[in-house]
């Protein structure tokens, strides 16, 4: 496996305040509850909580309605009549867990037929999927590593070269969605069910291409949900997430103020984008991203979740917006 050290300049630094980390471990004795016995598997950022100084707490239950802590009766007010204007996805590894055996295999595929001599490995991938963008992602390979003989000289000719490498590799990529061969991830379909209904605006803002994009939400979502929602994809802006660039254009081109806007991604260079753009950003793991810094995100978990097991739904995401303390 070639090795790469990405350049820190492309990777996200994070605030250093203290997440609360919600786990189900009743022994703590500064632990959360609430009426739910659903597990609330990530974290709720600190600053959601710094007005009650909750630092470093565990916690369980799904955070709706009051909560205690150690017996103060202090808690959490959130207001099922507050909505965001706004629902906006990352793609890639929020509505679906597509990177390591889909994008991945696609990029192999397509190196494989152009006989470049080129596989990219797990661990790899991982690494290169700092690069936000597929283009941008094999231009800095190919400079740390040097490009195949087959590649032409020009630095004009090499952008040709890419871009028809991104472009089988998309055909690839679509039919494995067309064959719906990766499922959308839990709770994905749940709560853009949930924030249609209340109105709010759904989009998928991705840097991925957008014929791929279309193609996992029509494919996946449906085309009932595709119709009512926007994609904001691939080279619609010049710069790449962490640039804010396409949150945004999201927010523009949908009328409404960033900072009513929740954000849902799964990475590091996401969450830079959606908080430079003044949104509030949930962030979903996925697989590549689990060991990421997330201190920066108003709330971190393990995926959406459908009922019985679900994390959060759209009053929690208006609860982000709300900010209400009690005691």
């Amino acid at each position: 496996m070639a090795s790469i050290a990405v350049s820190p300049s492309l990777t996200t630094t994070s605030s250093s305040s203290s997440s609360t980390f919600c786990s189900q471990n009743p022994r703590s004795p500064s632990a959360f509850t609430s009426g739910t016995a659903n597990a609330n598997r990530g974290f709720l950022s600190s600053r959601l909580f710094s007005a009650l100084s909750l630092r470093n707490s565990t916690c369980f239950g799904n955070l709706k309605g009051k909560c205690k802590i150690g017996g103060r009766g202090i808690g959490i007010m959130c207001s099922a009549a507050t909505v965001p204007q706004a629902l906006l996805f990352d793609c890639d590894g929020v509505l679906v867990d597509t990177e390591k055996d889909g994008h991945r295999i696609s990029f192999n595929d397509t190196f494989a037929e152009r006989e470049l001599g080129v596989t990219w490995d797990v661990d790899l991938y991982g690494e290169l999927l700092k690069i936000g963008g597929g283009k941008e992602r094999m231009t800095f390979y190919f400079n740390k590593v040097g490009w195949p003989e087959k590649a032409p000289k020009s630095e004009e000719e090499r952008k040709e070269f890419i871009a028809s490498l991104h472009k089988r590799k998309t055909e690839l990529f679509m039919a494995l969605i067309e064959k719906k061969l990766l499922p959308l991830r839990p709770g994905v379909a749940k709560l853009i069910d949930q924030a249609l209904e209340k109105g709010v605006k759904v989009a998928v803002c991705s840097t991925s291409n957008e014929k791929a994009v279309s193609a996992i939400v029509s494919y996946l979502l449906g085309p009932a949900r595709a119709e009512k929602m926007q994609i904001y994809a691939g080279d619609v802006v010049p710069k790449k997430k962490p640039d804010p660039a396409i949150y945004l254009l999201a927010a523009s081109m949908l009328g409404v103020d960033p900072s009513s806007c929740v954000v849902v991604e799964d990475s590091a260079i996401g969450l830079a984008a959606a908080k430079a753009a003044g949104m509030k950003c949930i962030v979903t793991k996925s697989g590549y991203t689990a060991e990421e810094d997330f201190l920066n995100a108003d709330a971190v978990f393990d995926c959406i979740g459908d009922p019985p097991e679900e994390r959060f739904d759209l009053a929690f995401c208006g609860s982000l917006l709300e900010k209400q303390y009690v005691s």
